[in-house]
């Protein structure tokens, strides 16, 4: 005899429901004072003197659509991923996806203003949760590649790549989509670096996953695959080398050579 299915949020972390709690009152905040969002969203042309936008911006949904979605995200991914990692290295990864999101986005504005010399990149508020939510779905990724997810029918490796690029598709049919884009590539590229090099395994008390499952390539269909690596290969050189030279024994690689038991610690972990 069948049990019958758990509701959706059952099992919901106290840690989620708090983060959740943080969402839907700075969302209410900026509604009754809506001055408000000028000193909490990242606005690049106060940025500077404002530098706390770059944290608290993730945590201001500016419409009803987007903290439900940020809100309902957080609770049902949340409850997957913080078990797994638990709870300090999960707010840590919040944190620091969140900020270095917040970074590029900043980045980027500068740029288009630069290129374009519209002055609305400058002055336009720009907040969400939208880049640590697609930073979970990579996490998804990374523990349960070859979950079925029942609802969609591809496999959980393959979540953070289609729903890019169904983001890239609604642009084609709505401008304001397009503003979302930064965070949402700066959160998914983010997350990954975090969890492919900086993230520390308490059952090992190594850094990072090496596997070639979670290289930056499998986001992409296997027959790019042969041009996405050597071009993933560059930026892993330049931004990420030290994590292949550390000799302190608290990487999974030592020169080029994975440690010793490495894969199977992985290949365990996911199961």
């Amino acid at each position: 005899m069948s049990t019958p299915p758990l509701p959706l949020f059952s099992g919901t972390t106290r840690l989620c429901k708090g983060l959740a709690v943080v969402l839907l009152s700075v969302h209410v905040l900026i509604n009754f004072f809506p001055s408000a969002l000028n000193y909490l969203a990242l606005i690049p042309a106060w940025t500077i003197p404002f530098a706390w936008n770059l944290i608290t911006a993730g945590y201001v949904e500016q419409s009803v659509y987007g903290v439900v979605v940020s809100t309902l995200s957080l609770l049902f991914i949340g409850k997957l991923l913080e078990p797994v990692w638990g709870s300090r290295e999960f707010i840590k990864f919040i944190f620091v996806v969140n900020f270095l999101t917040s970074v590029c986005v900043f980045i980027t504005a500068i740029a288009l203003y630069y290129i374009t010399r519209q002055e609305n990149y400058l002055y336009m508020p720009l907040s969400g949760f939208h880049g640590v939510i697609f930073g979970f779905l990579v996490g998804i990724k990374q523990i349960i590649p070859d979950q079925e997810l029942p609802f969609l029918k591809i496999k959980a490796k393959w979540l953070p790549s289609m729903t890019l690029l169904l983001s890239f598709a609604v642009c084609f049919w709505t401008i304001e989509a397009t503003t979302y884009l930064p965070t949402i590539v700066s959160g998914t590229y983010i997350s990954w670096i975090y969890l492919r090099y900086w993230q520390m395994k308490p059952e090992t008390k190594l850094r990072g996953d090496p596997s070639e499952d979670f290289a930056f390539s499998t986001f992409f269909p296997e027959f790019l695959r042969p041009v996405i690596d050597p071009i993933a290969s560059i930026f892993h050189r330049l931004f990420c080398g030290r994590s292949d030279t550390s000799d302190d024994g608290q990487d999974y690689t030592l020169g080029s050579e994975p440690l010793p038991g490495s894969d199977s610690i992985e290949a365990s972990r996911r199961r």
